[in-house]
């Protein structure tokens, strides 16, 4: 039966599909209101702390693994985190699809890692997510932004600045934008650890 309610794009809605979209309004305002919580734990000074309420929030977040100070989060259900990683200060992770950050990660002050972007040759300006996937010993830079659906291989380094829209090979250093390879990492066997975090950062 179809009602005479319309969705955003014009079509008339059935009674089921009304009530789907309720039952998916009331799945994103609790989602939101959860965001929200995460974004206010991010600015408590002591990272111990921040840890118990990002993995209570859904984050996996591997053994001896930081995140410091002013970190967003969209849906971070989906959002992986390895062991001995380092995220810096006001980066932005994406959780709409899955965010996988491997092990010995360095990630630096305001990284911005988005999996979800609007197509913007669609009639609707429809929304896609595709996964990123971190592997383990990568740095990243300051600044830099990771465009959803890309890869970047172990012990890759992306340059402050860099835009990244496709897949960085392993060892490659990459900087620019777009990123383009600019270098190769001479050092192939990594074992390093990160160590541990400053007490209130």
């Amino acid at each position: 039966m179809e009602l005479p309610l319309k969705d955003k794009q014009g079509k008339n809605l059935t009674f089921n599909q009304l009530i789907d979209k309720a039952i998916n309004r009331i799945k994103n305002i609790l989602l939101e209101c959860l965001v929200f919580l995460l974004h206010i734990v991010g600015y408590i000074p002591i990272h111990y702390l921040r840890r118990i309420f990002y993995r209570v929030g859904g984050i996996k977040i591997g053994r001896g693994s930081t995140i410091h100070m002013g970190a967003r989060f969209y849906d971070p259900h989906n959002i992986v985190i390895g062991e001995d990683t380092i995220v810096g200060e006001a980066v932005v992770l994406d959780g709409r699809d899955k965010l996988s950050i491997g092990n010995h990660v360095a990630l630096a002050t305001g990284v911005m890692i988005f999996n979800s972007q609007h197509e913007i040759n669609d009639e609707f300006f429809s929304p896609s997510t595709a996964p990123v996937i971190i592997e383990d010993y990568v740095f990243i830079g300051p600044r830099v932004v990771i465009q959803p659906g890309v890869k970047i291989g172990r012990g890759a380094i992306v340059a402050a600045g860099a835009v990244v829209t496709k897949d960085v090979p392993s060892y490659a250093i990459v900087g620019g934008v777009p990123a383009k390879i600019i270098g190769e990492r001479k050092l192939k066997e990594l074992h390093y650890k990160l160590g541990r975090a400053r007490w209130f950062r």
